[in-house]
């Protein structure tokens, strides 16, 4: 049974920064792509980025060139660097495999506002 834990969320003001990890225990994460997921609230859970075995990325319109995702297989971690945050980066934010097939973790909640 795969454990997904995110952690290093919090409130930050507008253009602030944070980075978010994510660990998964008892996993095949090295051979999955992974995924950074959010949800606002009233809203769907939407993946926002992705990142492969080897390290290739893929990023939603709305969060490139400000987050950035990265991961160790080794230590089956996974991190999110926000930069630039904007109010309506407010969610909460999960990890999980590109289909998430892994149980869903208790998520981080980012809010973002002044």
């Amino acid at each position: 049974q795969v454990q997904l834990v995110e952690s290093g969320g919090g409130l930050v003001q507008p253009g602030g920064s944070l980075r978010l990890s994510c660990a998964a225990s008892g996993s095949s994460f090295s051979f999955r792509i992974m995924a950074w997921y959010r949800q606002a609230p009233g809203k769907q859970r939407e993946v926002i980025a992705t990142i492969q075995s080897g390290g290739s990325t893929n990023y939603v319109e709305s969060v490139k060139g400000r987050f950035t995702i990265s991961r160790d297989n080794a230590k089956e971690t996974m991190a999110l660097q926000m930069n630039s945050l904007k109010p309506e980066d407010t969610a909460v934010y999960y990890c999980n495999t590109l289909n998430g097939v892994w149980g869903w973790g208790q998520g981080t909640q980012v809010t973002v506002s002044s």
